[in-house]
């Protein structure tokens, strides 16, 4: 854990224009931006498209290097690579998800999957890549196993949740499936030994601290031992779960609420991310991003946090999505309302 004495501040590096309507949600390449290997990062968007985008790693600069079109016939909502970075899956609002491959440079959509009612919000990959997650205003959550030859076979169809589920979100290291939602909740989604049969295993809802409005994102830091959650209700929570037992295979170890953030934000926090070195980033209807890290000293009432950096009017209209790059570079990615991209660099003050 780094010590974040002394002051740092979010710099602009660059704006990324080309959408024609509001960016819902960035992704960066996993596989991208070590070993030489050139930051790569998708955004999806209200104009039914999906771009990629590249840096020039001499110059620093940022490319569109593909649009991916006429696929999808509405809005872009979500979009999630693969672990190793081969795949692309994009959820749209037309019902459908697609899966991309880049083959020689271009992006081919190699697979359709259908099965959801209606607008599908988020998707996402398991550690392994060996199953996707979907979710849906339908109330429902799917997972789809993996095959090879780009075969996709919805195993299990998710129902518990009572409104729009907003997110899904495999945990860092286990099958487990967290989805947030419309109702107020989070649920979390285990499986049984062959991935089969899956149940809800815990809800986080306002009996056990949890929001009294829509639950909008989550996200874990990079052991999976502790969550935050961000909602409708303009609070950030943070969860832990006990981290010997999750990987000791003693059973399924209940999440717990330490601690809110609140004040931070006036307006619906859209959109969270916890960054590998520590710092919780924040979106929300307010315009602005807001940064977060662990207070270092020992409290005895559980763990607390501290606004390391707020950044104002980050974008014209609200951040809907925020993102932290892989690789050394402390680079965090914005998308909004606005219809641009942004691209901050986290730099001490001196």
């Amino acid at each position: 854990m780094e010590l974040w004495d002394g002051g740092f501040e979010l710099k602009e590096t660059a704006k990324l224009e080309g959408h024609t309507d509001r960016v819902w949600s960035l992704a960066w390449n996993p596989a991208a931006g070590v070993g030489g290997i050139p930051l790569v990062f998708a955004s999806c968007s209200g104009d039914k498209t999906v771009r990629i985008w590249e840096q020039n790693p001499s110059s620093g600069s940022w490319n569109c290097k593909a649009v991916l079109e006429e696929t999808h016939t509405r809005t872009v909502r979500s979009c999630a690579w693969s672990p190793n970075g081969k795949l692309l899956a994009t959820a749209s609002f037309d019902a459908t998800t697609a899966i991309w491959e880049n083959i020689g440079g271009d992006y081919e959509c190699v697979s359709t999957l259908e099965g959801h009612e209606n607008e599908i919000k988020s998707v996402s990959w398991n550690a392994s890549g060996s199953l996707l997650a979907t979710c849906s205003r339908d109330r429902t959550v799917w997972i789809w196993e993996v095959f090879p030859g780009n075969e996709y076979e919805c195993v299990s169809v998710l129902q518990g949740h009572t409104q729009d589920v907003k997110m899904v979100q495999w945990h860092p290291t286990m099958d487990l499936l967290f989805s947030c939602s419309y109702d107020n909740t989070v649920k979390v989604w285990a499986g049984d030994d062959d991935n089969d049969d899956w149940h809800c295993v815990q809800t986080l809802d306002e009996s056990n601290n949890g929001h009294s409005s829509t639950v909008w994102a989550l996200s874990f830091n990079p052991s999976g031992n502790k969550m935050v959650t961000c909602s409708d209700d303009l609070t950030l929570k943070i969860w832990e779960s006990d981290e010997t037992r999750l990987h000791s295979g003693g059973g399924y170890s209940p999440w717990r609420h330490t601690c809110t953030l609140s004040g931070y934000h006036d307006r619906t926090i859209f959109s969270i991310h916890w960054s590998r070195n520590g710092i919780i980033s924040s979106g929300a209807a307010d315009d602005s991003i807001r940064l977060f890290v662990e207070n270092q000293e020992k409290v005895i009432d559980g763990p607390s946090f501290q606004l390391l950096f707020k950044k104002e009017k980050a974008h014209n209209m609200d951040v809907n999505s925020v993102q932290w790059s892989p690789g050394e570079e402390r680079l965090l990615g914005s998308a909004s309302d606005d219809g641009t991209i942004r691209i901050w660099e986290l730099i001490p003050i001196s």
